[in-house]
């Protein structure tokens, strides 16, 4: 037994201090891209045949690339001969509105606080029944991730439970299979209101790659009011977190 206390001692305090620090992200992360629509010539139109996704639309107003749809492959960066689109570090994703997905536009990180009202009801403290309708366990994985010692999710008043009737909303993974379609609606109407509803990953937020097959939804929006929307195939941990500190007022711009 005193070995094992020696060795939990040595191990020191394993919580990153996110958002008091900048976190420590992966070499090959891949964050949000720069959209430089000056660069393109609006001609070749090469990334936006590469895309999977069609996440990169070249059109009389220029060059788009919607974050919702992303899979964050790279492929687009890799194609464009004249480097209009490069991904950066950038890990502030998250957004209140669909369209603040779209880039360039108004820019993500941005994401809005609730209004002082639901911030009074949740007491600064969220508690969420995750629902993976239909999802390939990426961004489910990289959602409970959150709970380890590294990222500590509790310690922010923020908890995953059994039981929506416990709960003050819904977060969402997976591009809503037809099967797990009642199941979605049923969970969301067992929350009290009021409730929030959010959106995990390229598949909740558009289907990703499997968005136009006659068997999904394209996502959950449609379905259900989303409240953030939390872009990436599946999303890195410290951008789950960052946009639910922002949708809690915990984080500033």
């Amino acid at each position: 037994m005193l070995k094992e206390l020696v060795a939990r001692c040595k191990l020191g305090y394993g919580t990153i201090p996110f958002p008091a620090k900048e976190p420590i992200l992966p070499d090959r992360y891949r964050g949000c891209p720069v959209v430089d629509a000056a660069r393109c010539p609006g001609q070749c139109r090469v990334c936006a045949e590469v895309c999977p996704t069609s996440a990169v639309k070249v059109s009389a107003d220029g060059l788009h690339l919607d974050l919702g749809r992303c899979l964050f492959c790279g492929e687009c960066e890799t194609a464009c001969p004249v480097n209009a689109i490069r991904f950066s570090r950038e890990y502030r994703m998250a957004a209140r509105r669909r369209q603040d997905l779209v880039l360039p536009g108004t820019g993500t990180g941005t994401a809005r606080a609730l209004d002082a009202r639901m911030k009074r009801l949740l007491g600064r403290a969220l508690r969420l029944r995750q629902v993976s309708a239909g999802g390939c366990n990426a961004c489910e994985a990289d959602t409970n991730v959150l709970t380890t010692v590294v990222f500590d999710l509790g310690r922010f008043g923020i908890q995953f439970v059994a039981s929506p009737r416990h709960a003050d909303g819904i977060l969402v993974t997976g591009p809503v299979t037809e099967n797990m379609k009642p199941a979605l609606i049923k969970t969301y109407e067992a929350v009290p209101a009021p409730k929030i509803v959010i959106a995990v990953g390229a598949c909740a937020i558009a289907g990703g790659p499997y968005a136009g097959h006659k068997e999904v939804h394209d996502g959950v929006e449609g379905i259900l009011p989303v409240d953030l929307y939390i872009p990436g195939c599946p999303p890195h941990p410290i951008v789950i977190l960052d946009g639910l500190l922002r949708l809690l007022g915990r984080i500033g711009k």
